[in-house]
């Protein structure tokens, strides 16, 4: 399990120094000028009490550094944050993700996190290559990867034992996926027993479209990298079906469910069966229900390609607007590579970057199972990766919108299927064509 993410990350960490394990207490000065760095992440609240607790113990151990914390929900992070750098306050430290780093690192509002790399203060001798160029846009690292991450479905055995269904396996197909639902709704009297958005970002389309055989997006990421709708069509009709049957929740009802928050979700308090998420989502909500179990995404029957991708987490982006960019990535660097922080933190944002980091929490013994389960996930998954796609183009978040409006218009029968995959092709190939 050390070496989990071999399998989908090939060129894993060839080199490692002592100073990557260790607690890097003193890996920077703790007597120079009074700086306060502004740092923003979004989460649970569970995360927002341990990212406090770790910004604690740097001051202790770094006296000069102070944090002005501003954390938040995922919903409306990305709208703020778009906000603060219009107006050049964007905070020193940002959490970044996968399908927004392309957008700042192209507008300059990100700094260039190589010199860093290259003078030693972000040390990534233990850090695959493969994942660590994620965050590299354009010649510039945009961003140092803090995880790994996998799309994931959360499901509650309880409620799946109370119907009378097997638990799935990693070969379970889309069909299967359906009719357990089907069983669920009849033997456990469980409507909206997958308590899924499929609007609620890409990720889930772009896992579909990639165990079709094609990408989402094209090489130039200036149009769509599929050419046929009727991938797209089959996506929301499927979708379509299981809300008109009370299987899925339709976009007002889950905008509900959203409302209860992760750890009070329809999956844990044994409501739904069914919820798709990441692979550390069993650990997000263990407090709450220690019983939830995580597996890969339903195949597709009728193609064997690899749909799934090892995917980079998040980030930690330095703003380019900051003063004190070698005190942020500093900061960083302690956060990826210190043990004392790991500790703490718990691969709670997902399975740590760094190999020896990995390796001391499986040797510690104060792994918790589900944090085991998530480790033992990416082996699992190794098997049905494909190669990790690029970030995401510019202007993702209006793709993302559109993408909600067309499928929403089918879901509330507004329009067809291939109506709304023919206005999803057309208003994306536009947007990505002006901003790429």
């Amino acid at each position: 399990m050390a070496f989990s993410t071999v399998g989908c990350d090939s060129a894993n960490a060839e080199s490692s120094s002592e100073s990557g394990s260790a607690s890097l207490a003193d890996s920077s000065s703790g007597d120079g000028e009074p700086v306060t760095l502004k740092i923003t992440w979004w989460g649970s609240q569970s995360r927002h009490d341990y990212t406090q607790k770790l910004l604690d113990l740097y001051t202790e151990t770094h006296p000069n550094i102070k944090f002005e914390a501003s954390p938040a929900g995922w919903d409306g992070y990305f709208d703020k944050l778009s906000t603060q750098t219009a107006s050049g306050s964007m905070p020193d430290i940002v959490q970044m993700d996968y399908l927004y780093i392309t957008t700042y690192a192209q507008n300059n509002s990100i700094a260039d996190l190589k010199p860093f790399i290259n003078d030693g203060t972000l040390d990534v001798s233990s850090v695959g290559a493969n994942i660590l160029n994620t965050g590299e846009i354009n010649g510039k690292m945009a961003g140092m990867v803090l995880t790994t991450s996998l799309l994931a479905f959360g499901y509650n055995p309880d409620v799946l034992t109370k119907a009378g269904v097997n638990m799935p396996t990693s070969e379970w197909t889309w069909d299967d996926y359906i009719s357990m639902n089907k069983t669920i709704k009849e033997k456990a009297g469980i409507a909206d027993s997958a308590s899924i958005d499929p609007l609620y970002d890409t990720n889930l389309f772009n896992y579909w479209v990639r165990q079709h055989g094609e990408k989402l997006f094209s090489d130039d990421n200036k149009s769509l990298g599929y050419q046929d709708d009727k991938l797209c069509a089959d996506y929301l009709k499927m979708w379509k079906d299981l809300m008109d049957t009370d299987i899925v929740p339709n976009p007002d009802e889950f905008a509900q469910i959203q409302t209860l928050g992760l750890e009070a979700g329809p999956v844990v308090t044994g409501d739904a069966a069914f919820v798709q998420n990441w692979n550390n989502y069993a650990t997000l909500v263990a407090k709450s229900n220690d019983k939830i179990k995580i597996v890969t995404p339903p195949m597709a029957t009728d193609s064997d390609a690899k749909g799934l991708w090892l995917k980079p987490g998040m980030f930690f982006s330095v703003a380019e607007t900051s003063e004190h960019k070698k005190e942020a990535a500093e900061f960083i660097n302690w956060f990826v590579n210190s043990e004392e922080a790991n500790d703490i933190i718990m691969a709670e944002r997902g399975t740590p970057v760094s190999s020896k980091i990995r390796e001391h929490m499986v040797s510690s013994g104060k792994m918790t199972q589900q944090q085991k389960d998530m480790f033992q996930y990416v082996n699992e998954a190794a098997k049905l990766c494909g190669e990790t796609p690029p970030p995401d183009p510019i202007g993702m978040s209006e793709v993302n919108k559109v993408f909600k409006d067309v499928g929403s218009s089918v879901f509330y029968g507004q329009a067809t299927p291939e109506e709304a995959a023919a206005s999803f092709r057309e208003q994306t190939n536009a947007m990505l064509a002006r901003s790429n």
